[in-house]
């Protein structure tokens, strides 16, 4: 292999002679053998954006010669293209704040222009990584900007699951309104709904949860581009001040604003925090819900067996015909991971101290993992298991049958202590509490069917309009 020899404040140092990347980014492998991750593809295209966006907005306000900048947009527009993935060898987890990926960053594109305009890989007198792709910024706006500008990009296809997922959940809700179940709390039994309702519980917990990250993400669209350093704006034109944040608007087709206080904007990172709260509180839902899946698709024989999920794969080595709830069990596992990572992201937020905040890093690592696993879980769960949800109608009216949680619907009929014993009674004998009703002449069958009829039962509008009652 042939090399070149690069130098930094450091020192000097062999670099492969094919290499984009420089000595800088070559330290930073060397020194931040970490995860073995690289860098989130969507994370280098939008450094590669902010790179393009900043030799625009240098060029206008009249300090970057035209052909530079055409060289450093057109090695941007070709990193955003995919091309050059490879050169980003930094990994996910580094030191510095980050100041290794934006080195990274500024050498390929660096060198990729000095290829374009003629020269050869290292001659930074043509274009250089400080001086000209990295001109008017810092590590410290450019890498918590690209970090915005990657959930922006990320969590739209997430937030489009959870509503493919909301629709199943109303597909299914409608599906099985007709079906009477038992309603458990604390897994004993209550009262009787319809299966319907569960899922319509379901469907609106999902609603909430896309509301909630969809307002989150608005604190996405506040860059500190501008700030450099610490937000004083040093080594920034006036023009370059004004304009960063709209240029970058036109390059990334998006809506961002610059913050107000850029001193604020570049020490804090609460907005991170906040949209990965918003992911771990959809987690726990998520996470609820197959919960409750497994134990309604429980048996088949032998528990709940209400409904039945999809078969997908065989579920033992050893026991031959188990099918287990694969789909709720790694949806759960994705529950666990993204709580985990928020966890992650909250400490590291908590730990900026003074001007900055050092460990941008690892959120990104954390928070882009815990969308793109949101998203997939999701994913999974509506075309794996949601979808193929079947009702098991014989057995949920079998078990309603034979509960004495239909006895709450006739205390304001024949007592709470009365129905409390005649439940009592059911269960000791295995008797319906409804023969024991009859047999006591406590009500006739009529009464009774119209006290037990399931739409008197699971439904308060229902009952509302047949009494005309008003509480």
């Amino acid at each position: 292999m042939n090399y070149r020899m690069e130098a930094d404040s450091i020192g000097s140092m062999l670099v492969p002679a094919d290499a984009y990347y420089g000595v800088q980014t070559l330290r930073a492998k060397n020194n931040f053998f970490i995860t073995g991750r690289p860098l989130h593809p969507a994370f280098i295209r939008n450094l590669a954006n902010i790179k393009k966006a900043a030799a625009i907005t240098n060029c206008h306000a009249g300090l970057l010669p035209v052909a530079v900048k055409d060289a450093i947009a057109t090695a941007c527009d070709e990193i955003v293209a995919g091309n050059l993935a490879e050169e980003f060898i930094t990994d996910a987890i580094q030191g510095g704040a980050g100041t290794s990926a934006n080195m990274n960053a500024n050498e390929v594109i660096a060198n990729r222009a000095i290829e374009l305009l003629g020269g050869t890989k290292g001659d930074y007198s043509i274009v250089h990584p400080n001086d000209h792709v990295n001109m008017s910024q810092s590590t410290n706006d450019v890498i918590p900007s690209a970090g915005k500008l990657t959930v922006l990009e990320l969590l739209p296809n997430a937030i489009a699951e959870l509503k493919r997922l909301e629709r199943a959940f109303h597909k299914k809700s409608i599906e099985f309104d007709s079906i009477l179940k038992m309603g458990r709390t604390q897994l004993q039994d209550a009262v009787p709904m319809r299966l319907g309702q569960a899922f319509s519980a379901y469907q609106n917990v999902i609603r909430r949860d896309i509301a909630r990250l969809e307002k989150a993400m608005d604190e996405m669209h506040t860059l500190n581009m501008g700030a450099t350093a610490i937000g004083t704006a040093i080594n920034v034109s006036p023009y370059y001040l004004s304009h960063i944040v709209d240029t970058i608007n036109i390059v990334c087709h998006t809506s961002c604003r610059q913050a107000d206080d850029l001193f604020d904007a570049t020490q804090n990172l609460d907005g991170f925090v906040t949209v990965s709260s918003t992911l771990k509180i959809c987690a726990v839902n998520l996470s609820k819900i197959c919960n409750d899946l497994r134990l309604l698709s429980s048996g088949p024989k032998t528990g709940i067996g209400e409904i039945s999920l999809p078969a997908k794969q065989n579920g033992s080595s050893i026991m031959p015909g188990k099918v287990n709830p694969v789909i709720p069990e790694v949806v759960s596992q994705v529950a666990f991971r993204i709580i985990g990572n928020d966890t992650v992201i909250t400490m590291a937020a908590e730990a900026g101290q003074l001007e900055l905040n050092a460990f941008e890093p690892v959120i990104f690592l954390s928070l882009f993992e815990s969308i793109e696993c949101l998203k997939r879980a999701c994913a999974t769960l509506i075309d794996n298991c949601i979808e193929g949800i079947t009702a098991n109608t014989d057995r949920c009216k079998e078990l309603v049958e034979a509960s004495v949680g239909i006895s709450t619907a006739l205390c304001p009929y024949i007592g709470y202590t009365k129905s409390a014993e005649l439940a009592k009674k059911s269960l000791k004998t295995g008797r319906k509490l409804r023969e024991l009703v009859l047999e006591e002449g406590l009500l006739n069958a009529d009464q009774l069917n119209s006290i037990l009829n399931p739409l008197t039962m699971t439904s308060p509008v229902y009952l509302k309009e047949k009494t005309g009652s008003e509480e």
